[in-house]
């Protein structure tokens, strides 16, 4: 850990959708190994409550999919290092019930809002520096009744890939991180639909997802953060374009 520690320190990083989670999580580790860290999310409240925690993380309340916003963001930030798009959300729906509109708000902020967060970053971004998409397992396999979901987060790995070819020769790296069911609020609020819809127990709703994983578990937030700061290392500059699995080998 002292190497991540040193390697760190003095680095600026920008996390969006920081104010829960996997983010938060990453926010506050970041933090303690001496970056200077920017949170980014619609929920002021939130934001503001990981904030609290470590005098080196700022927040601003943004909407990933609001173009003006973004690109005011990164022009009032300036020089960055590590560039986390994380913001995401998840709805599901059996294919032929999915609405359009459905279908494009699982776009917007989970393919679109990447597509902003790297290409603002990427514009202050310092040589050497990381851009990583926090993906998921439904960026590798399909999943049913979350279509747009998985189409959305194949889109970023697509993304991720042509990318990290493009900024290759400035030393640059981008990878997609992509966790198997996360001990997360959002995947509480699906095991809440679930029990709506269905009328199964949150217990059965949550035996479910850990069942995916073969270690029959759910995959931590610290563990997604840990992958992320190791990506960031100084050592890790030949791996890159990569689609990395945290999935306990479903994937």
């Amino acid at each position: 850990m002292s190497l991540v520690d040193k390697n760190m320190a003095g680095k600026r990083v920008v996390i969006t959708g920081g104010g829960s989670g996997i983010g938060a999580d990453m926010a506050l580790a970041f933090a303690k190994a001496g970056a200077e860290v920017t949170i980014t999310g619609r929920r002021e409240a939130a934001l503001q409550a990981i904030a609290e925690q470590h005098a080196s993380i700022h927040c601003a309340v943004v909407d990933v999919t609001d173009e003006a916003a973004m690109v005011a963001l990164f022009e009032q930030l300036g020089s960055v290092d590590i560039v986390i798009a994380n913001a995401g959300a998840a709805e599901s729906a059996p294919f032929a019930k999915t609405s359009f509109d459905q279908w494009q708000r699982m776009l917007n902020v989970n393919l679109s809002g990447v597509f902003l967060t790297l290409r603002e970053g990427l514009k202050q971004l310092n040589d050497g520096g990381r851009l990583i998409a926090v993906a998921s397992t439904a960026g590798l396999k399909g999943y049913a009744y979350v279509g747009a979901y998985c189409a959305a987060k194949h889109g970023v790995v697509g993304l991720v890939r042509s990318l990290a070819a493009e900024t290759a020769t400035r030393n640059i790296t981008v990878n997609a991180l992509c966790p198997g069911f996360t001990d997360t609020p959002l995947l509480a609020a699906s095991i809440e639909t679930i029990v709506t819809k269905t009328g199964q127990s949150a217990e059965q709703a949550s035996t479910h997802f850990k069942s995916t994983n073969p270690t029959g578990r759910l995959i931590t937030p610290s563990e997604v953060t840990a992958t992320a700061m190791w990506l960031c290392g100084s050592h890790s500059g030949a791996i890159n374009g990569q689609a990395i699995s945290i999935s306990g080998g479903e994937v």
